[in-house]
């Protein structure tokens, strides 16, 4: 069974909403304005395109991240090189772009949760809020890769959904702070 992770960059409030600088947010690229940079906070975005075996998304993100990553061969390139998995009920193979490697579009969750019991390693989920919020409002992910800045947005898109459902226990596996206020926080999801 292959391990389902959710990586974001996450704000005190839990918004995830463009993070890097992505147009239409009011409070856009607030990952790095304002936070002094810590080179050790980002370590474990490096070990994600080690260990990870493909990478997962919606359409929204697909959409933004499809015509800049495979340009990015330094930042990006263990990403570039996996296979990718874009969950969407809209998209057609005809939309896909053809320089990012191999691409499957997943129609459902439960092409998803069938994908899970396939042979292969991990795959990370970037970006994709509301996908992360379906998944894990569905019982899919296995593992969090959350870092925490320390700041509070207000509006904008959550990680977490606000359906009313069951406890969730998580596991801390793995947390540091950093100098400038960033925590890494890592959980495995209890079954």
């Amino acid at each position: 069974m292959r391990t389902l992770i959710s990586t974001a960059f996450v704000s005190l409030d839990g918004v995830v909403e463009a993070p890097g600088g992505e147009a239409g947010y009011r409070n856009s690229g607030w990952t790095f304005n304002d936070i002094e940079f810590d080179p050790a906070a980002f370590e474990i975005k490096g070990r994600e395109q080690e260990e990870a075996t493909a990478l997962m998304m919606g359409r929204v993100s697909y959409e933004a991240f499809a015509p800049v990553w495979p340009q990015m061969t330094e930042d990006f390139a263990g990403y570039n090189a996996m296979p990718k998995y874009v969950v969407s009920t809209t998209l057609e193979d005809a939309d896909l772009v053809t320089n990012w490697g191999e691409t499957t579009i997943l129609r459902s969750l439960d092409d998803v949760a069938a994908l899970k019991e396939t042979g292969g390693g991990p795959i990370i989920i970037n970006g994709s809020a509301t996908l992360n919020r379906n998944l894990s409002d569905a019982g899919l992910i296995d593992r969090y890769h959350l870092l925490l800045f320390p700041v509070l947005l207000g509006a904008g898109k959550k990680l977490f959904s606000d359906t009313d459902k069951d406890k969730q226990n998580l596991k801390l596996v793995e947390s540091e702070s950093y100098s400038n206020g960033i925590q890494k926080l890592v959980y495995d999801v209890i079954r």
